[in-house]
């Protein structure tokens, strides 16, 4: 065998080879590159944390705005939230992470041009999947009763579903938009724009719940304002800001093609995140069947709210694995794609 040839395949079995982070070959390059990627992933990481946070926060407040009308409001819009989250919310926050493939393979190859058109898809598609769901959303009340829930619970719920019924398609097209910034690690104005929803969800949740005398309809109501609000905000940005110009190019006719490839990475992805939500959204709707369901719904919804606000950190550590893998896999060495893999999953698990 040519000895050039010897040396090509030895660099090839040793690009292949594992790569532990600390070797002894180069301990200070390792250590400076560590460094480097704890400050990239913090940097990364914090924003989408914040952000998950604050858009979670959405719901609980209008969830406390309920709680002071009194106990069956609150069971009742606690039944709403975890029926609206199995049937709907988790569906399109899964289908939405197809993107994150998607959109972060297109902008690691830099072809830009793909991201905005991926992105049209999936908010066209998304919507159109929001239509059978704001069916089922509509008959809440009545499919709660099927299930053995006592018609009062069932009865609020139902209402609170029905005005909750703007809020799925914003929901779809919020989270397009924020898969799309974030691909390109585009996160500060995320996280500022659900900041912003956030204090304005506030005085809408007041304006619908007392000043309109609404009740808790008018909290449902607002759910669905501030989610528009958000898309709003993230709309203008991609249209204004100079970072999206090469992503953003405009409506393409492509949109309409290839559906079918976005589906094959959206059903998956959409299993995944459904089999997670629905092991907590299904007990309260199994609390509902308990001796004292008012009280129980609410106490149970309540701890499944805090538990699912702390569990929004290691979710938005996640995010921040998978979007910064996404658009600088393709461009790693095999060094760095091994230090880059070890060091984030190791922040996760901390």
């Amino acid at each position: 065998m040519p000895d050039n040839m010897v040396i090509k395949k030895a660099a090839t079995v040793a690009d292949e080879a594992p790569v532990f982070v600390g070797g002894c070959d180069d301990d200070g390059q390792a250590s400076l590159g560590v460094r480097e990627e704890v400050k990239k992933q913090m940097w990364l990481a914090g924003p989408l944390v914040a952000g998950a946070l604050l858009r979670y926060v959405i719901q609980m407040i209008s969830v406390m705005f309920v709680g002071h009308l009194g106990e069956l409001p609150l069971a009742g819009a606690s039944m709403a939230n975890s029926f609206t989250t199995v049937t709907g919310f988790s569906l399109l926050l899964g289908m939405a992470s197809a993107l994150d493939t998607l959109c972060g393979q297109a902008f690691g190859a830099q072809q830009y041009h793909l991201l905005g058109i991926y992105k049209q898809r999936a908010m066209l598609l998304l919507t159109a999947v929001s239509v059978p769901l704001a069916v089922v959303w509509f008959y809440t009340g009545d499919i709660l009763l099927l299930f053995g829930q006592e018609a009062d619970i069932a009865a609020e719920a139902g209402a609170y579903a029905r005005w909750m019924i703007p809020a799925l398609f914003a929901y779809g097209l919020l989270h397009c938009q924020i898969r799309f910034l974030q691909t390109q690690n585009v996160v500060l104005p995320v996280m500022a724009a659900a900041g912003a929803t956030a204090l304005c969800h506030l005085l809408v949740c007041w304006v619908f719940v007392y000043a309109a005398r609404m009740g808790s309809k008018g909290a449902a109501l607002s759910n669905a304002v501030s989610y528009w609000i958000n898309v709003g905000i993230l709309e203008v940005y991609v249209r204004m800001s100079s970072s999206c110009k090469k992503t953003w190019t405009g409506f393409s006719t492509e949109v309409f093609r290839d559906a079918l490839g976005f589906f094959r990475l959206a059903i998956p992805s959409a299993l995944m995140v459904c089999l997670e939500m629905w092991s907590f959204e299904i007990l309260v709707l199994l609390s509902g069947r308990l001796p004292n369901p008012k009280l129980q719904t609410s106490v149970l919804s309540i701890s499944l709210n805090t538990a699912s606000l702390v569990w929004m950190i290691p979710f938005g550590l996640g995010c921040a694995i998978s979007e910064d893998g996404g658009s600088t896999g393709s461009r790693l060495t095999a060094r760095e794609e091994s230090d880059t893999v070890w060091l984030r999953s190791s922040h996760r698990r901390g």
